[in-house]
């Protein structure tokens, strides 16, 4: 399996970032995310790291792969989820272990911050690919849907 360098990103590579999200919102749902929209939204995020931030992983210098952690208060276990949010793997590099080094970056991110008490993703239903590598991975399929409202 290649070896890959997961570093968590910086401002330099928002565009980079907007990109691949722009890239996986049309590959996976079909939709035309307006470029300012995206971009605004990852510079906001990475000008607030409470928001959470985002994880690269490079391949010769050249970024093949992208995701994002957010999070959420768990009282039931007075600790954080850490969301795994707009993956985004180059398809030249799918099925090389791209995901799979971005997941142990952060585990072994979390290792190390004492409120981190398990991770989440949702992921769309008939993406069996992916499915089946989160739960090569160690993830369960849980016993919740997911709705929302937006607005």
């Amino acid at each position: 399996m290649p070896q890959f360098q997961i570093r968590r990103a910086t401002l330099n590579d928002a565009r980079t970032i907007s990109d691949f999200n722009r890239a996986m919102a049309q590959e996976t749902e079909h939709r035309e995310l307006p470029e300012q929209i995206i971009s605004n939204g990852v510079k906001r995020l990475m000008a607030r790291p409470e928001y959470g931030f985002y994880i690269i992983a490079e391949k010769d210098n050249a970024v093949v792969g992208t995701l994002m952690v957010t999070t959420e208060w768990s009282d039931w276990r007075d600790g954080l989820f850490w969301w795994i949010q707009s993956v985004y793997v180059s398809p030249e590099f799918r099925r090389q272990g791209v995901y799979r080094q971005m997941y142990q970056h952060i585990k072994h991110e979390a290792s190390t911050t004492a409120d981190v008490c398990g991770f989440r993703l949702y992921v769309e239903k008939d993406n069996t690919i992916a499915q089946q590598t989160y739960q090569t991975l160690g993830m369960g399929e849980t016993d919740y849907q997911l709705y929302e409202e937006l607005s």
